[in-house]
């Protein structure tokens, strides 16, 4: 089972929580689509999006268990997992608070 991964701040999560559901971020509700990540592009989206903020969250999602989902060329031409519709957030198998270092995001040493 590969998870999909949702860097995004933790006041976000808790609202979508409280909602019972993520609708999606400002840049996704601009793109109409809710932008995730597979495993091996984490490193690139947290380097590009997200460098010296604090206060995120790294939320993971099981690929089968999210429907609207659209793999689609992105950064590079690389395809990334893009969910078209709100995701539920009892769908979360992971929820974890990202920590800076020197400025950049320290993601988890298992994340696969």
């Amino acid at each position: 089972m590969r998870i999909l991964y949702k860097i995004l701040p933790e006041a976000e999560w808790r609202k979508a929580v409280g909602a019972g559901r993520f609708e999606g971020s400002s840049v996704d509700h601009r793109d109409g689509f809710i932008h995730l990540s597979a495993a091996h592009q984490l490193r690139g989206t947290a380097e590009k999006h997200f460098a010296g903020q604090s206060g995120l969250l790294l939320v993971g999602f099981p690929e089968d268990d999210l429907t609207q989902l659209r793999w689609e060329p992105s950064r590079g031409g690389d395809l990334f997992p893009h969910v078209y519709g709100a995701i539920p957030t009892r769908l979360a198998c992971r929820v974890q608070a990202l920590e800076l270092d020197r400025g950049m995001l320290r993601l988890p040493g298992d994340i696969t």
